[in-house]
């Protein structure tokens, strides 16, 4: 039996869905919805598209409904709201707020009797799972996470919010000097600003009042303020030659120390090099589209995260093939 896939939001994320699905042999996608006018929405693939405001009628024919919006104004909406209708898995990645977003996912997703899984994809989502399991083997020590150097889909999308932007994106560069020290062992105290630089590009809009964009760029909480941020404002033109792409990856890092002696010099790394980080992101999504629908067959219900999902969930593999193979 196919799991029956809804897609919610069809920007960069939902492409990516959608591709992911289609390299899935037990997934089928019933549909994308869309605040769009259907009509002028072109699936890369072929698929129905509907409007947003129907997705209630599809409630009993679909089994996950992965939600493809932003974190900054989308989710905190979406998320409760479609929790209460469908299981969802969505990529909320506005750490500072995922407790609350959890609580009120919670709320929803158990009222209408749902899973829903929240802030999946790689950071958080599979950095989470690493950060789990280092500092759980090296009690003693320090984590480190490093993004880049690349695009970040929620940052940028935050740009893109402000007034007078037309278009813009947002790279996160890891400053190399800090990676070297956690690499090292040395288990350094560094703070936010000494850690990445977050350089935008941006296209205002004619007219628009560039300082006041810049300002409000760099002094957005949860997002810019506690880094050292580089704003350049650049053509049209420039910005479709040269910020097409969407690459990213990052670094999770521990030093740890083990022993009545304490034993240094162990380091734990995690990494991960992205040509598109939104393809990846919603390979992601997909994949833990299999954990919320096998758990939902188990009667569970209420907000969930990655850390909550034991592995063998994700696989199309039974559990004794992947015993078989892998262990």
């Amino acid at each position: 039996m196919s799991i029956k896939i809804g897609i919610a939001g069809y920007g960069n994320l939902g492409r990516g869905v959608q591709l992911a699905i289609s390299q899935n042999p037990d997934m089928e996608l019933i549909g994308i919805f869309t605040r769009r006018d259907p009509k002028t929405l072109t699936p890369v693939l072929p698929c129905n598209v509907y409007s947003i405001d129907d997705c209630e009628a599809w409630k009993d024919k679909i089994d996950v409904m992965i939600l493809c919006g932003g974190s900054a104004t989308d989710l905190p909406a979406q998320g409760p709201a479609f929790a209460k209708l469908f299981h969802t898995v969505d990529s909320f990645d506005t750490h500072a707020k995922i407790p609350e977003y959890f609580a009120a996912v919670d709320s929803s997703a158990k009222a209408g009797g749902h899973i829903g899984l929240i802030s999946v994809g790689w950071d958080p989502g599979l950095f989470s799972l690493q950060r789990a399991l280092f500092s759980s083997v090296l009690s003693s020590g320090e984590t480190y996470t490093f993004w880049g150097k690349g695009v970040s889909q929620g940052h940028s999308d935050a740009i893109r919010r402000v007034e007078g932007v037309k278009r813009g994106v947002q790279y996160t560069i890891p400053i190399e000097a800090a990676v070297n020290r956690a690499r090292s062992g040395e288990n350094p105290a560094l703070s936010t600003r000494e850690k990445h630089l977050r350089e935008c590009f941006v296209v205002a809009e004619e007219g628009a009042d560039t300082a006041k964009i810049e300002k409000t760029i760099c002094e957005m909480p949860n997002y810019f303020a506690d880094y050292d941020t580089v704003v350049h404002f650049i053509s049209e033109a420039e910005f479709e030659k040269d910020h097409q792409a969407i690459p990213h990856g990052g670094f999770v890092i521990r030093g740890g120390k083990t022993g009545a002696d304490e034993t240094t010099g162990h380091v734990m790394e995690f990494s991960l090099k992205l040509d598109s980080n939104p393809e990846f992101t919603a390979s992601v999504l997909v994949a833990y589209a299999r954990a919320v629908y096998r758990l939902a067959q188990g009667g569970e219900t209420g907000a969930k995260t990655v850390l909550d999902i034991p592995f063998t969930l994700l696989s199309p593999k039974s559990p004794a093939e992947l015993r078989a193979e892998l262990l």
